[in-house]
């Protein structure tokens, strides 16, 4: 089964990640895994920070001659930022020696990881918090789950995401996202990140993409930050995926746990979604039809039924809050004097929204790819690909 972890932290030397998991016979390449990495840099409103972080994960293990062996896959990034910030990060973070000068970090932010961090830990400085709270940590995370994508990727199943709404900018419904996303989907999901990519802002609608980045712009003048919504769109996945039989393995809550483990995720809908809360009973669900197969004449359980796919095309949305660290301070209480002060600003995007959209394709990955596994096992390419083609011929 696809496991992965990652170590490392914001401002250190680098990023490194281990996956296992993995089957043999996998073509595996730097190269598509920097596609993502490349992906996740980009998107208005980004922070001065991706201005010269250029990431690259390094294939360390588990590779050889371009296929994966079955090993576990060693992973490594550099921080560009340690060395060519003016912040002095080796000194701040030093492994060896003790504090001497560096500054103690004493005021937790508002909507951060700060203060409970510190009262989890018992630490007397906030900086060990803020540097692997960050969302840095997602770039390792892209690069391993970029792993799973190319196994997924193997067997047709494809995943796409893109922007429906910044701020209060955004589409009006269910009927108008369908309109413009399920037309792209029809030869695989990577249409709908393809089309999105060509947007700063990853909205498929360039009058409203025109009108997130005015929304984004007014309130950097404020001082303030945005958050939004996004849709993931899955497509080539056979039914009878996760189970209904146990709670820890239906599929929709194993996606949803992946989408809220993403640094300031706050919600996910599946389908309709909330929109389902506030129809009736035959606005919502999908009839079945026969036509050569069993399908659903719509999809507005988003592709999940009683715990399994059911065939269709999986629709995943997520919440992002808005970036908690902004120019315009809130007010905390000192760790020390216990006073109250205004916070201090960590470089961060204003909206970091068209980019969480990459992490989020990425994150859910690893939970289809266990659920083939689940289903059809194996430990080579090539004994899966033939285990899942005769069960879906």
């Amino acid at each position: 089964m696809f496991r992965y972890f990652t170590a490392g932290e914001s401002h250190g030397p680098g990023l490194t990640g281990i996956l296992e998991g993995a089957p043999a016979g996998l073509q595996l390449s730097e190269e598509f895994i920097e596609q993502h990495l490349v992906r996740r840099q980009k998107g208005y409103g980004r922070g001065g920070r991706m201005a010269f972080e250029k990431d690259k994960a390094i294939i360390q293990s588990g590779v050889r001659f371009g296929k994966t062996t079955g090993a576990p896959i060693a992973l490594s990034m550099i921080n560009r930022a340690f060395e060519k910030d003016d912040s002095n990060w080796p000194k701040v973070m030093a492994k060896d020696g003790s504090r001497g000068d560096v500054e103690r970090i004493t005021l937790p932010r508002p909507g951060h990881a700060d203060l409970v961090g510190v009262q989890k830990y018992g630490f007397d400085d906030i900086r060990p918090v803020i540097e692997r709270s960050s969302a840095r940590e997602t770039a390792m995370r892209v690069a391993c789950c970029s792993v799973a994508r190319a196994f997924l990727k193997e067997l047709g199943i494809e995943i796409g995401g893109h922007v429906i709404q910044i701020g209060s900018v955004g589409y009006k419904g269910w009927d108008e996202i369908r309109s413009i996303a399920d037309p792209l989907i029809s030869q695989g999901a990577e249409n709908i990140y393809k089309e999105a990519d060509k947007s700063d802002v990853r909205c498929l609608d360039d009058t409203l993409s025109g009108e997130m980045r005015e929304e984004i712009k007014h309130r950097r003048k404020e001082g303030t930050s945005l958050g939004g919504i996004y849709e993931i769109i899955v497509t080539g996945l056979p039914a009878g995926l996760g189970s209904y039989v146990h709670w820890d393995r239906k599929i929709d809550g194993q996606l949803a746990q992946a989408i809220v483990s993403t640094q300031a995720m706050k919600g996910v809908e599946i389908g309709l979604g909330f929109e389902a809360g506030r129809s009736r009973g035959h606005e919502v669900h999908d009839e079945i039809i026969y036509e050569d197969h069993f399908s659903r004449r719509t999809n507005r359980a988003g592709g999940i039924e009683g715990g399994m796919t059911t065939g269709m095309p999986i629709i995943l949305r997520g919440v992002m809050k808005p970036i908690p660290t902004m120019i315009k301070p809130l007010k905390t209480a000192d760790l020390d004097t216990k006073e109250e002060q205004e916070t201090r600003y960590e470089r961060s995007d204003v909206c970091a929204l068209p980019r969480a959209v990459v992490v989020a394709e990425s994150v859910i990955a690893p939970v289809l790819a266990n659920a083939i596994l689940q289903k059809y096992g194996g430990d080579s390419m090539e004994e899966i690909q033939s285990r899942f083609k005769k069960m879906n011929a």
